[in-house]
């Protein structure tokens, strides 16, 4: 009997969430691994939403995606857990975890999983809502080389915040 309606509903929702991240990232294609650019090129869920992947550099991907917006210092509210050894740099797992109330006022819009030295350094988008309960986003990534990974937060009201940590690819990676 301590089966609330709520408690359901939220593993639903983080259910689905980890399920978009990791189709998102490509982590679900275990049987016949994918180019990169057919995976980070998704068809667009919505309206205005902006493509994923494209080949550029770093700063071109992220004035594409945020425009002039400053890209503040995360550091005091989001949490990157990443190795700092990836000994195969073709499954590579990423944390991220943002301090948010969650609230319709004040909540996490978006995730972004960046790897600077990739030929498509945004590699993964998650979505998220009030409802999700918490902002935590867990996806396994390609790494091409040594490089920083970012984590970016777009707030609800608009600010982005990042944070980075150098990655050393030791094997793999999608660049060979």
């Amino acid at each position: 009997m301590g089966h609330g309606e709520g408690m359901t509903r939220r593993r639903l929702l983080g259910a689905l969430g980890a399920l978009g991240v990791a189709g998102a990232s490509g982590a679900l294609t275990l049987a016949r691994p994918e180019t990169a650019a057919a995976q980070a090129a998704p068809p667009a869920a919505s309206a205005g939403a902006q493509p994923l992947g494209a080949q550029e550099s770093v700063q071109d991907a992220l004035k594409r995606v945020f425009g002039d917006r400053p890209i503040k210092d995360g550091t005091a509210f989001v949490k990157l857990d990443v190795p700092l050894i990836a000994e195969n740099g073709a499954v590579v797992p990423v944390g991220v975890e943002v301090a948010s109330p969650m609230t319709v006022a004040n909540h996490v819009k978006h995730v972004y999983i960046v790897a600077d030295k990739n030929r498509i350094p945004i590699i993964t988008r998650a979505t998220l809502f009030p409802e999700s309960g918490q902002a935590f986003v867990a996806a396994n990534v390609r790494l091409g080389e040594t490089g920083d990974v970012r984590a970016i937060v777009e707030q609800s009201d608009g600010t982005v915040l990042q944070v980075k940590r150098e990655v050393k690819v030791t094997v793999g990676g999608c660049g060979g």
